[in-house]
């Protein structure tokens, strides 16, 4: 794992749009993709800038289940917003969070994700060490799959709702292995309260109390932290 610290968010996404940028030049044709905040300085390096994304395929890591592409809540209608109204990619993935079979729609998503190897992921961290919507528990030979939210990921999001009973309870989200499939990943964190889990993900066993750990046995690994977030390491 390489480990990059920046003085704060905004350094941190001129520097992940390095790595990426790097990727791409290698050839990376397929992104899996964040939401958040984490990930939205990247994302505004990446709109100001003149890559053509036109011939590549992303693919998001997760949604909420119930909210629609249009509620301005759910993670489709955020990557609208902040990334997809100004580069526009061949093909853009979302888990369906109003599916009518929520199995059906898991195994639909599982099949994408065959048929597009990812080849660079995006992630944040949250501050239980959850990558994606994946709480502490979750087995590491997880692929999508349904996930109970677990009431400290629901007061965390509760910020971007008028208030905490908004919070949908479940999320559709990548498994596990699903991420560590991904050839790269770039994992971003900012702020004091995600020091704990940074600090477990980079130093601590491997485990599934802490589902970020599992990085430690990937072959490539950016971390960017500020120093706040870095400063238990």
């Amino acid at each position: 794992m390489k480990i990059i610290q920046v003085a704060d968010q905004k350094e941190g996404g001129k520097v992940a749009f390095a790595v990426l940028k790097e990727r791409l030049q290698e050839g990376a044709k397929v992104l899996g993709l964040a939401t958040g905040s984490t990930p939205l300085t990247l994302y505004q390096e990446i709109v100001a800038s003149d890559l053509d994304f036109s011939e590549l395929t992303s693919l998001n890591l997760d949604e909420y289940v119930g909210l629609t592409a249009e509620d301005p809540q759910s993670y489709a209608y955020f990557m609208k917003e902040h990334l997809f109204q100004y580069k526009p990619f061949a093909k853009s993935y979302l888990p369906n969070g109003v599916a009518e079979n929520l199995d059906e729609e898991v195994e639909r998503y599982n099949q994408l994700l065959e048929a597009h190897p990812i080849d660079v992921q995006v992630l944040g961290i949250g501050q239980n060490g959850h990558i994606g919507f994946n709480e502490p528990g979750t087995s590491f030979e997880s692929r999508t799959h349904v996930v109970d939210l677990e009431d400290s990921t629901i007061k965390a999001n509760a910020r971007f709702f008028e208030d905490a009973s908004q919070v949908p309870k479940q999320a559709l989200s990548m498994g596990i292995a699903s991420i560590m499939a991904a050839k790269s990943i770039i994992l971003m964190a900012y702020g004091q309260e995600k020091a704990e889990a940074v600090a477990g993900a980079v130093n601590g066993s491997v485990t599934p109390d802490l589902p970020a750990s599992i990085l430690q046995e990937h072959d490539d690994v950016v971390l960017i932290v500020d120093q706040a977030a870095g400063s238990l390491l």
